[in-house]
C-alpha cells in the first residue's frame, strides 16, 4: 500500500477531509492523493500558490508575512496551512513552500522546504534541509515527507 492509500485509509477512519496548500510541489501532493481510486470522500481540495499574490489571493497570508519572513519560510508555511484550513471542509492540512533548486542562496539554499501542518487543535511547523539533490528529487522527497507528516497526524 503507497504512503498515500494509507493517509487516505487514516483520514476516512477518522472521518477527515484533508486540503492540500502547495507552492514548490506544484500540486504534487493533491496528485499523489487523488492517484488513489475513492480518493474523493477524504480529499476536500489543493490549494496550488506558487506566486506570492497566489499565496495571498487564495490562503490570505500576510503581506507583512511575506515581506518580514519571504516565501520560503515557517511563518508562511503556517501561515499557508491556516488559511487552507479557513478556506476549505478539511479537518487536517499540509503546507509546503520551498526552493527545489536549481538555485538558491546562502541564506535559502536549494533544498530546503518548509512544511506545515494545520487542525483545530492547532498548527505545528518544520524545516527540512534536503539538499542540493536535484529539482525533481526534492520535489519527490517532499511529497513523501508532506505525506509522513500527514499519517503522522492522523495516527
Amino acid at each position: 500500500m503507497t504512503d498515500a492509500a494509507k493517509v487516505l485509509d487514516a483520514a476516512r477512519a477518522r472521518g477527515l477531509m484533508i486540503a492540500t496548500a502547495e507552492s514548490c510541489t506544484g500540486g504534487l501532493i493533491a496528485g499523489a492523493l487523488t492517484a488513489v481510486p475513492g480518493s474523493s470522500d477524504v480529499v476536500d481540495r489543493g490549494f496550488v500558490t506558487y506566486s506570492n499574490a497566489a499565496k495571498i489571493e487564495m490562503l490570505g497570508i500576510r503581506p507583512e508575512t511575506l515581506d518580514q519572513f519571504g516565501a520560503v519560510s515557517e511563518e508562511i508555511a503556517r501561515e499557508m496551512a491556516d488559511g487552507a484550513l479557513a478556506r476549505s471542509k478539511a479537518a487536517l492540512t499540509v503546507s509546503v513552500t520551498g526552493i527545489a533548486g536549481p538555485g538558491g542562496s546562502e541564506h535559502k539554499p536549494e533544498g530546503r522546504v518548509c512544511f506545515g501542518l494545520a487542525s483545530p487543535s492547532g498548527t505545528v511547523t518544520e524545516t527540512v534541509e534536503f539538499g542540493a539533490i536535484g529539482r525533481d528529487q526534492v520535489r519527490a522527497a517532499t511529497v513523501d515527507h508532506a505525506l509522513a507528516l500527514l499519517l503522522g497526524a492522523l495516527s
